[in-house]
């Protein structure tokens, strides 16, 4: 496995076999499972793997949650190097955002609700690391998880409107035994506030009740959410959604398919997780 800081490193080895396939894995490190199924899934469907590792401090609007991000670089080479990948892209913040650096990427309409409406500046971020990500590796194929629902819908519209040809995969969301979505988030809980944190899933579970057995109503399915979160001891809840799943869209009523999806403050530690739900 090789594991490189520099730009040309990386496309040195990235075209060393021009027929290869690539697929390619964005993290943000402190790797667990969700992040190794991506990889997993990219290995599966091309010749060669490659997974950028790169906290990026153009999508937090608190300076306190860019510190207290976990990372733990030599656990994570040592996880990659089990899943056999290929390259790994270490850059330091000076060569993603160099002296001088002026240009970013937005999406405009699917940005404005939901995490874009709560954390201002957090897409424009994405947005543009990916962009740079996307250009510097130039995969057939990347891969993302559905736990990030939003950010899934606005790396498809990016790679659409800026004519990547590359695949963007969302891949299922990966979940503890009892329902936590993974997340690198996690290891900040306290052990009082990880028992409750499965309180998101037990509400999205609440409302696909709710809607498989007919109802149909986005302010009922809203409720049922809500409910089950304001119930929870030290929970607070942010938001809480039933949207279209491509366009993002809150909904009123509800005809086939919908993206259930909340946000939720444990102390200072803040989680989200969501729900395509289709009859």
């Amino acid at each position: 496995m090789d594991v490189f800081s520099g730009i040309s490193e990386i496309r040195r080895v990235r075209w060393a076999e021009p027929s290869a396939t690539w697929g390619f894995v964005p993290t943000m490190g402190f790797l667990h499972e969700g992040h190794l199924s991506l990889v997993r899934r990219a290995r599966e469907e091309n010749d060669r793997v490659g997974v950028s590792i790169f906290v990026n401090p153009t999508q937090f609007n608190d300076p306190r949650d860019l510190d207290a991000y976990p990372q733990d670089m030599e656990r994570d080479l040592g996880l990659l190097q089990d899943e056999g990948v290929d390259l790994v892209w270490n850059p330091g913040q000076d060569i993603v955002y160099p002296p001088g650096y002026e240009t970013y990427v937005e999406v405009t309409e699917v940005t404005k609700v939901l995490e874009g409406a709560a954390r201002p500046g957090f897409f424009r971020g994405v947005a543009t690391v990916v962009a740079k990500l996307l250009n510097v590796f130039q995969p057939h194929r990347t891969y993302f998880g559905q736990k990030d629902a939003q950010q899934a819908v606005v790396i498809k519209r990016m790679v659409v409107d800026l004519n990547f040809p590359i695949e963007v995969i969302i891949c299922p969301t990966v979940r503890e035994a009892d329902g936590l979505a993974m997340s690198s988030r996690n290891s900040n809980l306290t052990p009082a506030a990880r028992s409750k944190a499965t309180c998101l899933y037990q509400a999205l579970l609440a409302a696909k009740e709710l809607f498989e057995g007919g109802e149909d109503d986005a302010e009922r399915l809203s409720a049922a959410m809500a409910g089950v979160i304001n119930a929870t001891e030290s929970a607070r809840l942010e938001y809480v959604s039933v949207a279209h799943p491509d366009t993002l869209q809150e909904q009123t009523v509800v005809p086939d398919r919908a993206l259930l999806s909340l946000a939720v403050f444990f102390d200072t530690v803040r989680l989200i997780d969501n729900m395509v739900v289709e009859r």
